[in-house]
């Protein structure tokens, strides 16, 4: 039946391999510890496709029912999904009306029940470059006479963040967060949750003193920015006393999931480009954006399916979070399929270091999450519907 089709999704692409690994680990080499299988992209995301096929083969081996599923495997996310939009529309015809999307390919603050991933941020890639010099200069000469570059930046920046807080200031990249989404972060706080826990702090860093709700929603429902790049700086090995010509940064910014990309564009815009420090030549250059997701209202039959699964294979009722990540082709099937609902859940919890040296799938979490499918499925056939 194409009018009522159930989506599964996942990716099988991974990140570069990373250095750190513990001793007898590696990226390409499985290796089984304390059920914890270790490699590269066995949580992120190359459980998924079993996990599908075991979802379904579940249903039918215990006689239940499923709708028609059709699942899509991708092999670009890491890369930010450039080739999905064109398949969408490729398959379209195919894949009919989904009604039903499961998404594998999030993550979870514990072990110890289903969670669900309710909201996800955009994202917002460019580089800020300022040039002073036409050439670099002895800084005997002309330091004290010609601003550095890195001066200029430091003065640009000001504008952008706020250094004591983290706060962005561009009206921009804000939004308000639903009340919904709100409560939500109340009861994940409640439960023992606090994103710092998961954060390898060296020595005594620490974020800003903050309640555990407030960590949540800082890391889903707040702008951030990551400084994760730099040109036109020499290593400290080949460095000598020459005010620099110029410096480029790379800006990394993380959006709210109903932010409109191109609203932060502008804010980013008006802040660095009108009126420049100094008299410096500033060029801004948008490398990628993309809009976040925020989950539509849940059924009462995906409510009450999830909390029979999530109580019936983890022993305890399910959680609901945001996520500080991106994942591209949910914002393209919420804007495709309007009235379809959502399971975007995964088994990426605590330690499991995703993109990082040691990542592992904890296997007896990702056998739960498959059974958990499994009764969605199943749920969802069995569902009353037009």
């Amino acid at each position: 039946d194409t009018d009522d089709t159930v989506l599964l999704y996942g990716h099988l692409d991974k990140q570069p391999e990373m250095e750190g690994w513990h001793d007898g680990l590696g990226p390409w080499t499985p290796v089984v510890r304390d059920d914890r299988l270790y490699g590269r992209g066995g949580g992120d995301d190359g459980y998924a496709a079993f996990a599908v096929m075991s979802a379904i083969d579940a249903v039918i081996k215990a006689g239940g029912a499923h709708r028609r599923c059709l699942a899509i495997i991708e092999a670009s996310e890491e890369s930010g999904s450039p080739d999905l939009p064109a398949h969408l529309d490729a398959l379209r015809d195919r894949l009919g009306q989904v009604s039903l999307v499961l998404c594998l390919d999030s993550g979870a603050p514990n072990y110890d029940a289903l969670w669900t991933t309710t909201s996800l941020r955009g994202l917002l890639s460019v580089s800020l470059r300022v040039d002073v010099l036409e050439r670099g200069m002895h800084s005997g000469i002309a330091g004290g006479a010609a601003p550095s570059s890195m001066r200029v930046l430091r003065l640009l920046l000001d504008r952008i963040e706020d250094a004591g807080t983290g706060a962005l200031l561009p009206s921009g990249f804000h939004v308000e967060v639903p009340p919904g989404r709100l409560a939500e972060a109340e009861a994940a706080a409640a439960a023992g949750v606090d994103p710092r826990d998961d954060i390898p702090f060296f020595g005594a860093t620490c974020s800003d003193a903050q309640s555990a709700r407030d960590a949540i929603l800082n890391t889903c429902w707040q702008p951030s920015l990551a400084y994760i790049g730099i040109d036109g700086v020499p290593a400290l090995a080949d460095a000598g006393n020459v005010l620099r010509p110029q410096t480029t940064l790379g800006l990394s910014f993380r959006l709210p999931p109903t932010c409109d990309p191109d609203d932060a564009i502008a804010g980013l815009r008006a802040a660095i480009e009108i009126d420049p420090p100094l008299g410096a030549t500033v060029t801004l250059t948008v490398h990628e954006s993309a809009i976040g997701w925020d989950a539509p209202p849940t059924d009462p039959w995906l409510e009450q399916a999830l909390h029979e699964a999530s109580t019936r294979f983890f022993g305890t009722p399910p959680g609901a979070w945001g996520l500080g990540g991106s994942i591209p082709f949910m914002a393209m099937l919420g804007e495709q399929y309007p009235d379809a609902q959502f399971v975007i859940t995964g088994v990426l919890g605590p330690e499991s270091n995703a993109h990082g040296p040691t990542e592992f799938l904890d296997l007896p979490t990702a056998r739960r999450v498959s059974a958990c499918m499994a009764h969605v499925l199943d749920a969802h056939a069995r569902r009353s519907h037009p």
